[in-house]
């Protein structure tokens, strides 16, 4: 049987510069992952009828939850101990620093006003298909921290196992692709949301799909925490790691989502009876 030694891994995270700008991998994928969810959203509402402006309004609103989110999650779950001493860094995001539970958090802040003040209806009816969009996006951040050269494995001797020459740069430390175990358990989840959408009646049971969006994404990661390398100093010696423990409210909520949909049945619609 032919084995892989180990695979190699040292991209420059800088596709060009011009000047002072550079274009980096992360970058091109965070704009791909809005982009495409856009598309996604924008079909949704064409098939349903929604007016045009709510999704102009709901792009603008996730964008800023997702960043502010995602950035603030990191501060204050992985980094409070450096932030509050340096709180000027907070805002210093081009030096990286993202959390996806924090961004989640963002999400459902934005959805909860955006629900009140432009499309009057329940949460969980945008959020039904908002989610299809953000898996995938969650397959691009994967591959840009990819391309970046962190988040990475604990060290193994699997086949398939990278050298992150980046992370370790004077001897050969073999080490789980995490990156690529999240990006296709989490494409996994998106192709199922979008098979629930387009090709079955879920989306008229109603938190359904959100439901099953929540226990994809963050029991999978719950998982793939387990061959992840600590992300800070203080999750060494811990049974379950940050990510792990942020995880698990996620998972209860899906759940409970799945089921009661379930129970309640699909809403009566102009839609469910053609």
């Amino acid at each position: 049987m032919f084995l892989l030694n180990y695979i190699s891994w040292n991209p420059d995270p800088e596709i060009f510069s011009l000047g002072p700008l550079t274009v980096r991998y992360y970058g091109l994928f965070f704009a791909m992952a809005f982009l495409s969810g856009y598309y996604i959203i924008e079909r949704m509402f064409k098939r349903e009828d929604i007016p045009e402006k709510w999704l102009d309004k709901l792009f603008l609103y996730v964008v800023i939850a997702t960043v502010v989110g995602a950035r603030l999650g990191h501060v204050f779950f992985y980094g409070w101990d450096y932030y509050s001493q340096n709180p000027g860094e907070i805002l210093a995001i081009w030096h990286g620093g993202l959390a996806s539970h924090g961004g989640a958090i963002g999400i459902l802040v934005a959805i909860y006003y955006y629900s009140k003040k432009v499309s009057k209806k329940p949460m969980l009816w945008i959020l039904d298909r908002l989610v299809v969009p953000v898996a995938l996006a969650a397959v691009f951040i994967r591959l840009g921290n990819l391309m970046n050269s962190e988040i990475v494995g604990r060290v193994t001797d699997i086949p398939w196992a990278f050298w992150f020459q980046r992370v370790d740069p004077e001897t050969v430390t073999l080490r789980h692709p995490t990156q690529i175990y999240e990006a296709l358990a989490y494409l996994v989840t998106f192709i199922y949301l979008m098979f629930l959408y387009w090709k079955t009646n879920a989306r008229l049971r109603q938190g359904f799909i959100f439901g099953i969006f929540l226990i994809g994404i963050f029991a999978s990661r719950f998982v793939i925490e387990f061959v992840k390398a600590d992300q800070e100093a203080f999750e060494a010696g811990m049974v379950m790691n940050m990510g792990q423990i942020l995880s698990i409210p996620f998972v209860v909520a899906g759940l409970y989502y799945v089921s009661r949909a379930i129970k309640r049945g699909p809403i009566q619609t102009n839609e469910g009876k053609k």
